[in-house]
């Protein structure tokens, strides 16, 4: 008989989560970083810190544009 197939233990911080996520909001990854990334990080916190830094990014546009439009002209 064979050995139970079992995932690789995928061991890495919320930290390393993040930086992979904010790298590819950017659009900027190596290819080692980002295999080394399949590897280790896990999926669901992978979607859980992108769908709070995209709530953020968005949050932040509005704050922004509420913002601008308050803003007295002078003119």
């Amino acid at each position: 008989m064979s050995a139970p197939l079992t995932s690789p233990e995928r061991k890495t911080t919320w930290l390393r989560t993040i930086q992979a996520v904010l790298w590819s909001f950017v659009g900027l990854r190596k290819n080692s970083d980002y295999q080394q990334d399949i590897e280790k990080l896990n999926p669901f916190h992978i979607i859980a810190v992108a769908l709070v830094v995209a709530l953020l990014f968005v949050l932040g546009l509005i704050a922004l544009v509420n913002w601008v439009v308050v803003q007295p002209t002078g003119l």
